[in-house]
């Protein structure tokens, strides 16, 4: 059945005829602008750190570096890919407990849902351009003025009228153009942009907190071992004392310990406001004021996991931020469409019907009803340029967000190299920084048991004492940096993000 046929049997009426020839006009029509495609972007196959590492030795370095576990190894299938859930991986409770009261109680996450809840009501805002909007009015209105001269003679010279009005109104925009089409899937993009944004926040809150409980149980960790080392120098000075009043130490050696007692003791002072402020930082995370929140300190310390490191490409799905880039520049591509559609007439059917009677007994009889219905035409014809300026900017922003999503996969492809290379390293460090302890440990025992020998004086003591704390705190300061870059490669990789699982609903987002 050709066109023409079909309007006659669809529209049988003489009225219905334009209604249905619009109807299939509108079913035949495209949406202008251009259709959306990802900006393309070269990751490359693999990360060259991985690979550096994977062949031994460190990138850029003189020679072989010692073999230490790296942290991480690549990602099979499913099986070894990260989870959302990923600081399990370091088996600590307390850390399990904390991210459990950071997913309800932070107020990053909190701005960031309702950010996105005000993006769902701007889809659902722009969806309502599909539907008719459909109005009822009601009016009662009595006029009067002089007789003028008229025909009719009214009593004392003035005539008045009453008018009775009830009515409804159906008007509806026909999408002939795409533009309410294009305006939603600006939306949906722009609203999956938005949770995208949500677990970039989540994520970002998550690491941050995971990385500040760790450098406070290294904290912990180096407070116990001042403790031990003050307990230690306080026996040293009670014995350097007991040796100069028998006469066989100086009273410079005395002065000697001392010294190094009280500068140990203001070291262990100093890491009370180091570690009060990280519990600080720890509440406001919580979502909780400082004075109200305390944790207690542990012997826990956290060891580095193993983490899959996937290919780069995967970085494109997996890292919220990077979504997040890239379904903004879907939106600015769809606003274009909008700003094209400008330029074209817009199709608007109305219709319209009720009562209107001056006299109230016969409001609501068939001689005093009305109705109306037809289809309007409106097209600019003349604006001063500002329809092309329009577009222009549509297109202008649509090139700097694939510029900004361009930027945001390198910049992701940047953290991950510097977080495996780091954390690879900071392993080869913790190696050699293994075998620096144990000789400062050995070197220590031989130095006390000669000065208790009366071999040597107590200054000479005293060097290799302060040369062994160093290395001690170095050893735990390594841990925290190896414990801080995992986690920092953990939500370099996304964190266990996908953007299958970015809380939009492809099907109910998209209108149909």
């Amino acid at each position: 059945m050709n066109i023409p046929a079909l309007i006659n049997f669809v529209g049988r009426g003489a009225g219905l005829r334009p209604l249905a020839a619009c109807g299939l006009l509108l079913l035949g029509a495209c949406a202008v602008g251009p259709d959306y495609e990802r900006p393309s972007m070269d990751v490359g196959a693999g990360y060259k750190e991985a690979m550096s590492a994977t062949q031994g030795g460190a990138a850029g370095g003189p020679g072989p570096a010692p073999a230490a576990a790296p942290g991480w190894l690549p990602a099979r299938p499913r099986d070894a890919a990260l989870r959302g859930d990923w600081w399990q991986l370091f088996n600590d409770p307390v850390l399990d407990g904390l991210m459990d009261t950071l997913q309800n109680s932070n107020l990053g996450i909190a701005q960031a849902e309702a950010q996105y809840r005000q993006a769902q009501a701007l889809l659902q805002s722009a969806r309502s351009g599909f539907f008719p909007t459909v109005g009822a009015s009601a009016s009662a209105t009595r006029s009067g003025g002089g007789n003028g001269g008229g025909s009719s003679v009214s009593v004392g010279g003035n005539s008045t009228d009453n008018q009775y009005t009830l009515s409804g109104n159906v008007s509806w925009e026909a999408d002939l153009w795409g533009r309410v089409r294009r305006t939603v899937e600006s939306s949906r993009a722009g609203l999956q942009a938005s949770a995208a944004d949500v677990a970039t926040t989540r994520l970002s809150m998550q690491s941050t907190l995971a990385q500040t409980y760790f450098n406070l149980r290294v904290m912990d960790a180096e407070q116990r071992l001042l403790q031990q080392t003050v307990d230690a120098y306080e026996r040293s000075l009670t014995m350097t004392q007991n040796r100069y009043q028998a006469g066989v130490a100086a009273q410079s050696d005395v002065a000697v310990s001392r010294t190094q007692l009280e500068n140990t003791r203001t070291q262990l002072l100093a890491l009370d406001w180091q570690r009060a402020q990280l519990e600080h930082a720890i509440a406001v995370l919580l979502g909780q004021t400082p004075s109200s929140f305390a944790l207690n300190t542990a012997q826990i310390l956290g060891t580095v996991p193993v983490i899959p490191v996937g290919l780069p490409s995967q970085l494109l799905e997996r890292r919220p931020d990077v979504a997040a880039a890239e379904r903004r520049a879907a939106e600015a591509n769809a606003q274009i469409g909008v700003a094209q559609a400008a330029w074209f007439p817009d199709l608007t059917l109305s219709a319209q019907g009720g009562f209107r009677s001056g006299q109230w007994a016969q409001w609501l009889t068939a001689p005093a009803r009305f109705w109306s219905l037809g289809p309007a035409l409106a097209l600019t014809l003349f604006d001063g340029g500002a329809r092309q300026a329009q577009v222009e900017q549509a297109r202008a922003s649509y090139d700097a967000q694939a510029a900004g999503y361009r930027q945001t996969v390198l910049t992701a492809l940047r953290e991950v190299e510097d977080y495996l290379v780091q954390l690879h390293v900071l392993g080869q460090e913790q190696v050699t920084q293994g075998r620096a302890l144990a000789s400062a440990r050995e070197s220590l025992r031989l130095t006390q048991n000669q000065y208790e020998a009366g071999l040597i004086d107590y200054l000479s003591v005293v060097q290799v004492e302060t040369t062994a704390l160093s290395t001690e705190r170095a050893a735990l300061q390594l841990t925290a940096d190896r414990l801080v870059a995992s986690v920092q490669l953990i939500a370099a990789l996304g964190g266990g993000w996908e953007a299958g699982l970015a809380g939009v609903d492809e099907g109910a987002a998209s209108g149909q």
